[in-house]
């Protein structure tokens, strides 16, 4: 006796999100390579960007730099880490914090909506400078009670509270940390990856409205990983990055090597 097709198309979206869960359980109990620890990654779910990083996706704990391309992309750039942020939550359990600084962009609510996060899973600290957002992050990864942690910074991360973000990070069940600055030349600070982010014209659906956010992302440093770049688009949805469908037969193209 078969399936009634509307119950089949019922199944599919369960069907899928079981196999992003299983797959970043996967990357997290995955033997050692080379003898040496593999740490916690979280898969972006798209083979032509998690081929770049090391152990296929970002690695939990040491911070991810966010910046935008220009400082008018400074939305987009947001957009781009509460995504990310949005990725991490589907996959696990628990609350994000976001850590803003004076000046910076802040989210609100269909914004969040529209990117597939649940405002109610998340705690915004409104900070009175980069120093109180560092302090904050740094007592957040100490404590392990958060799956994932945003700092908005007003002037960029230095090499020290970089180096104390990495220390406090060590150790069992990191969460997923991003930092947002501004568009200007970032300091050597020991980020595992930096990104350079820019706004694309969004997706519509065939209303005409404005359906999925699109990014030009560059991965400009990649720690044990290589570079690229890609017009990237979110599937609030499914919480996963896609080629946009013109590109996702040329991903060699549009992740071409910058290392």
């Amino acid at each position: 006796m078969g399936l009634d097709p509307a119950d089949e198309a019922e199944r599919q979206p369960a069907r899928s999100e079981s196999r992003e869960r299983l797959a970043a359980l996967r990357a997290r109990l995955a033997p050692p390579v080379d003898g040496r620890d593999r740490r916690p990654v979280l898969p972006l779910g798209l083979p032509a960007l998690d081929t770049h990083l090391p152990g296929g996706g970002l690695v939990l704990g040491p911070p991810h730099e966010i910046a935008p391309a220009e400082p008018a992309d400074a939305i987009a750039a947001l957009g781009f880490a509460l995504a990310l942020c949005a990725r991490h939550l589907a996959l696990e359990p628990g609350e994000a914090l976001i850590a803003a600084a004076p000046g910076q962009p802040l989210p609100y609510g269909h914004g969040l909506a529209g990117l597939g996060l649940d405002p109610g899973r998340l705690l915004l600290l409104e900070a009175g400078s980069d120093a109180e957002v560092f302090r904050a992050l740094e007592a957040a990864l100490h404590a392990r009670a958060l799956t994932a942690l945003i700092g908005l910074l007003r002037d960029g991360m230095p090499l020290k509270p970089g180096r104390r973000l990495q220390l406090a990070a060590e150790g069992s069940a990191p969460p997923l940390l991003l930092i947002l600055r501004p568009a200007p030349a970032g300091l050597p600070n020991g980020a595992a990856t930096r990104w350079r982010i820019a706004a694309a014209p969004a997706a519509r659906d065939r209303f005409g409205t404005l359906d999925r956010p699109r990014w030009r992302a560059r991965l400009e440093r990649c720690r044990n990983g290589r570079g690229g770049d890609w017009l990237l688009e979110w599937d609030h949805a499914a919480h996963r990055l896609h080629l946009p469908e013109p590109l996702a037969g040329d991903a060699a193209a549009t992740g071409r090597s910058r290392a």
